[in-house]
Formats: structure tokens, C-alpha cells, sequence
């Protein structure tokens, strides 16, 4: 990154303008733009989201109160709220979704992945799970769920390697969250672990037929012939490892194929856990280690929600909430490129902070998060204006 470019800057020039505009053209974005073109809009949104805006107009207050340093980061003239806010009405959000996409293969082409302990698998890991975001039914009254609440829901697959989001769909939040395997793609070999509100034998098996694997928490109503059991060490808490097939009829000609049905008892809470799985060949600990780390998308889902602006919405219409949405997705994963190129040990929270106060420093962005970059400050200054004269 350049010197004596602004922190936001910087952080905006790991947004390729190439990419970009083949998502705006693919959805006529700028179609008949003079002056506020979807770029502005998105530097816009990403400064709000950065900076924790609260709305619109704190946005463009913010904005313009640094007139003399927006030239850098690609503004052009003073930002108006009426604009920014029919331009987030208007555009489609599909080009905020199709550059997030853009972002995520960028950030894992080029992230190291980590090893997962007590997991030897080369295998792709996801985590799927859905989040629900309530909204007001007064005002958004588009997203209805119950007669007096309004909500969205975000179905979210986590790649749990790199901790980073590869899918989102929002729907209404009355949509049943097994609903989402029939619009996914599911990747060879690719190991997919949701609860056990996914349990549907027929998209089951359709993962199955994609030469895929998933991990699954079983319901109690289970009804299955088991064929064999293989051998388990008790003192690690595994009770069963057994090769079942479905008994009820129905579920027998959705899902016609064997599966392992593995028991486990965690000692700490004292809970016994009983998981399903199509992948025959791993240990049936590893099995028990990766439903653990389906953990690791609850974490996100209230990282997201914590820390960027996803709940306070910026306009009323299903594509301003979208696009807010995308955007916010956007800014997640460019705070995580600076984590991963920086080698920066602190967590995320700590550097969206930090960036958050720093958004118009003049500093390389890895001097931010440096522990001998603190600087002794001389508060007696002679030519300095007393505020008060005592």
C-alpha cells in the first residue's frame, strides 16, 4: 500500500475498479449515471460501515466534513443524502452481492489455510446455519414473518478454515432453513456439517450423489436397521460407530444408500450426541471434531451482528437492506485481507476499531496495529490557544 495515502484509501485499493465494474455492467448500474456513480455509492457504504455511521445522514455529514481529502478516495464533489439514499433504493443489490464473491475467491486464493486440531482431512469444511434479523413491521413492511414482527433470514455457509462466509442467501425468515439445499452447489469431496434442523433424506442424498459429504446431528425419532458396528475406545466418550440404513419406508427411497450413525458422550456437560454421516473412511472422532467446529458460523453471525451495521438499517426497501447487507459482508472481508497480509495478531474486533478512528490517518495500516508505535505526546505547547482562560 502506497505512503501518505489515507487508511480508508488503502483499504479501498484492495477493491480491484476492474472487477467491480463488470459486476455494475452486468446489472446496467451506472445505466443513464452522471454524477453519483455505484463505486461512490459503495465507498459511501463501506466508510458507514467502517466508521459504525449510525445513518444516511451521518454518513454524508462525515463525508463532507472532509471535503478536501474525499479526491483520494475516488469522491468526486460533496455527497447528498437524497442521492445516496435513491441510489441504494434503486441499484440493484446483486452487484454488491456478485462483488463480495469476487472478494471471497480473492481472500481464499490467497489465504494460508489452517490446520483444524484433532481433524487430518485435506477436504474443503463448511458450516451451515441460518441467523434471523428482526426488522419492523410498520416500516419494512415487505419482510412479514408473525402478525405483529418483521424479519429476514441470512443461510450462511462458512468455509471454517479461513472463518470466512462463501454463500448467502437472504429469504423471508418464515423460509424453512432446509429450504437452502436446493439452491446450493455442492463441491466434490467438500465436507458440509449442519444441525439437525437441515434433516431431509432426499437433499441428504442429493449431497450424497454430488460425491459430497455432510455431518449431520440426528433426530430423536430416528428409525434405522443396523448392519455392523466398528470398534470404538469408550474413555474418548464415543459409545457407537455403527453402519445403519433407514427403516421407514419413505425415508428409505429418499436416501436408498448406508450411512454411519456415530453416538458420543461429552462428560464436561454430561449430553450424549448422536451424529450422521456419509463418510465412511474418516475417524469417528474426527466426525465428532467437526460438528464441534460448526461452532465457528454461530460465532460469525454474532460477530457480524455486533460489530457492523446490519441491524439498523439505512433505507426501507428490500434492495436498500440488501444491498446494506452485501456491503457490510464486503467490509467484513476486507478487514480480514488485512488481517491475513498484515500477519496482525489482534482479533478482528480490535482492528475494525481501530480502523474505525484511524479511517483518515496518513499511515501505512500495518503501523496501526504495531505495539512500539506509540508515541510520547508533548501537551505544552506556548502558541497553543487556551479553549478557557482560567
Amino acid at each position: 500500500m502506497a505512503k501518505g495515502k489515507y487508511i480508508l484509501a488503502q483499504i479501498l485499493e484492495l477493491t480491484s475498479r476492474k472487477e467491480f465494474s463488470r459486476c455494475v455492467d452486468k446489472y446496467q448500474g451506472n445505466y443513464r449515471v452522471r454524477s453519483f456513480s455505484c463505486r461512490d455509492q459503495f465507498i459511501c457504504l463501506a466508510f458507514g460501515q467502517l466508521t459504525h455511521r449510525e445513518s444516511l445522514r451521518d454518513i454524508v455529514t462525515c463525508l463532507n466534513a472532509q471535503k478536501s481529502k474525499q479526491y483520494q478516495l475516488g469522491l468526486r464533489g460533496d455527497v447528498a443524502r437524497s442521492t445516496l439514499a435513491d441510489a441504494n433504493e434503486k441499484r440493484d443489490w446483486r452487484i454488491y452481492a456478485d462483488f463480495a464473491q469476487v472478494l471471497i475467491r480473492k481472500f481464499r486464493k490467497t489465504t494460508q489455510l489452517d490446520k483444524i486440531s484433532e481433524i487430518e482431512l485435506d477436504n474443503v469444511i463448511y458450516a451451515l446455519d441460518s441467523t434471523v434479523i428482526d426488522l419492523c413491521l410498520n416500516v419494512f413492511w415487505w419482510a412479514k414473518f408473525r402478525k405483529h414482527k418483521g424479519a429476514i433470514k441470512l443461510h450462511t455457509l462458512l468455509d471454517i478454515r479461513c472463518e470466512i462466509p462463501c454463500f448467502i442467501h437472504i429469504t423471508e425468515a418464515a423460509v424453512h432453513d432446509v429450504n437452502v439445499l436446493d439452491v446450493l452447489e455442492f463441491e466434490v469431496d467438500a465436507i458440509y456439517i449442519m444441525d439437525r434442523g437441515y434433516v431431509d433424506w432426499k437433499r441428504l442424498y442429493r449431497i450424497h450423489k454430488a460425491q459430497s459429504f455432510f455431518v449431520i446431528r440426528a433426530k430423536s425419532n430416528l428409525c434405522f436397521v443396523r448392519h455392523y458396528s466398528n470398534p470404538v475406545d469408550k474413555t474418548t466418550g464415543l459409545r457407537c460407530d455403527q453402519v445403519i440404513s433407514l427403516e421407514n419406508y419413505k425415508a428409505s427411497k429418499d436416501y436408498p444408500e448406508k450411512m454411519r450413525r456415530i453416538k458420543f458422550y461429552d462428560a464436561e456437560y454430561k449430553n450424549t450426541y448422536v451424529y450422521l454421516t456419509n463418510h465412511m473412511e474418516a475417524e469417528a472422532l474426527q466426525i465428532v471434531q467437526l460438528y464441534i467446529n460448526r461452532w465457528k458460523v454461530e460465532t460469525f453471525f454474532k460477530w457480524i451482528k455486533q460489530h457492523l451495521k446490519i441491524k439498523v438499517f439505512w433505507g426501507e426497501s428490500a434492495n436498500a437492506v440488501k444491498t446494506q447487507i452485501w456491503v457490510a459482508i464486503c467490509t467484513f472481508v476486507l478487514v480480514a485481507m488485512i488481517k491475513e497480509r498484515g500477519k496482525i495478531p489482534h482479533s478482528m474486533n480490535n482492528i475494525l476499531q481501530i480502523l474505525s478512528v484511524c479511517a483518515f490517518d496518513k499511515v501505512p495500516v500495518n503501523q496501526l496495529f504495531e505495539s512500539n508505535n506509540e508515541k510520547s505526546v508533548n501537551y505544552e505547547s506556548h502558541n497553543q490557544l487556551n479553549l478557557f482562560d482560567l
